[in-house]
């Protein structure tokens, strides 16, 4: 099947904004013998040398513990660790930088979340309402908060577009509604959701808004005061930081009055047998020993991307996107899966009725790094009647060369299979 794009986009059109990729040294090797494409940003995005020579600069020079040490190390690292947590602050527009908690990526701050925010008032009859784009991290966690409350999990639909069915998802939102869960880009499909829409119903009826937004804060720009979502989640290891850092944005005055998440160091000002006096925020819902060179390397990626600009790299993104799908949608017996009016640095395909790990294997033997399966997301396949895709997903230094080189993979993988 040929399903042709109705945004159609030359290559002279699609011209860089941005020339970047000398940045991301991982870039600059062969695979196979053929120079890399690394079309997998969705998965983890790489890093730029700024990033990788910032935590080395820390690891070398100024690791120590944070926050209790009187020697010099330790005010180095902590004015390192606290001096991001300022980065993301500005990045994403908090208004304090106590709505900013450290956590080991997107998947532990929705956990937080459901187990910190929602468990202790969810009971029989509540309900919590998310959409069938979801990520399993915005799955999951509210399944096992429905088992242990007796609450009610609801599911929003989403069309052959992979949209979200705005109009019933907000018919499912009522007064036993506890929390709405939306991701802000579809990590499957690169839908982009009407969040402030969304947002603003839900807040219509007193209920809070949690947003997935591991694929939003790398390619758009994200203002949480404008959406004014009670808390956003991200991860840094999508936005060209080291893996096992991310952040949890909450409404401060939501904060205060949620119990810590975990127990032990830091998240503590005083401990008795007889009782245990919690930290102020953001260090109630940080125990232990954070990964201080995780955030190091995250506020060198926000610096990174604050210098180029995230309207710049939404704008860059968007063309290259669009003449992806153009390409694509040039291909014999391509299916495009998830066709949204608005999308973001993804697009998911089938190319006949090769397996989807077939083609990702075809497409690496030429240099070609895209993802393959059901990318964390299984109920969207099985809305679509598919085992997995293809996904080829961009960031700010993927070219149109680059969107070249798979279509002529892609023609490569079609003469392998007859």
């Amino acid at each position: 099947m040929n399903q042709k794009s109705n945004n159609v986009i030359s290559s002279t059109q699609a011209a860089d904004v941005i020339d970047c990729r000398a940045d991301f040294p991982a870039l600059d090797q062969k695979i196979n013998d053929h120079p890399l494409v690394y079309l997998d940003s969705a998965a983890s995005s790489q890093q730029p040398a700024s990033v990788i020579d910032a935590v080395r600069a820390y690891q070398r020079h100024d690791h120590a513990n944070v926050h209790r040490g009187v020697h010099t190390l330790s005010h180095r690292a902590t004015e390192a660790f606290e001096g991001a947590r300022d980065k993301v602050q500005a990045f994403i527009n908090a208004s304090s930088r106590n709505e900013i908690i450290f956590t080991r990526g997107t998947t532990e701050s929705i956990n937080l979340v459901s187990q910190s925010f929602c468990r202790p008032f969810l009971k029989p009859g509540k309900k919590i309402v998310i959409t069938h784009l979801e990520h399993h991290s915005n799955i999951v966690p509210w399944q096992l908060l429905c088992e242990q409350t007796g609450a009610e999990l609801l599911v929003a639909p989403i069309d052959d577009k992979g949209q979200v069915q705005s109009d019933e998802l907000i018919a499912l939102l009522d007064e036993s509604v506890q929390l709405l869960a939306i991701a802000h880009v579809s990590n499957a499909l690169g839908s982009v959701l009407p969040v402030k829409k969304l947002i603003d119903a839900a807040h219509s009826m007193d209920i809070p808004v949690l947003v997935d937004g591991a694929q939003a804060v790398p390619h758009l720009p994200v203002d949480v005061l404008d959406l004014d979502c009670d808390f956003y989640a991200f991860s840094g290891h999508k936005m060209f930081g080291p893996t096992g850092i991310g952040v949890l944005y909450a409404k401060e005055a939501l904060l205060e009055n949620m119990p810590p998440y975990q127990g032990g160091g830091d998240m503590i000002l005083e401990v008795r047998f007889d009782g245990t006096t919690f930290n102020e925020l953001p260090y109630k819902f940080e125990a232990g020993t954070p990964n201080i060179s995780g955030a190091v390397g995250l506020g060198a990626a926000v610096d990174y991307l604050t210098t180029i600009g995230m309207a710049r790299v939404a704008e860059h993104e968007h063309k290259t996107l669009l003449y992806m799908a153009s390409r694509l949608a040039d291909v014999e017996d391509i299916r495009l899966i998830g066709t949204a009016d608005e999308k973001a640095s993804v697009q998911s395909f089938m190319l006949g009725d090769i397996h989807p790990h077939d083609l990702g294997t075809i497409l690496d033997h030429q240099g070609i790094a895209i993802r393959t399966g059901h990318h964390c997301a299984m109920p969207v396949m099985d809305f679509y009647g598919v085992p997995g895709t293809a996904r080829a997903s961009l960031a700010v230094y993927n070219t149109t060369d680059d969107i070249d080189r798979l279509i002529d993979s892609l023609q490569t993988a079609r003469k392998i299979f007859g």
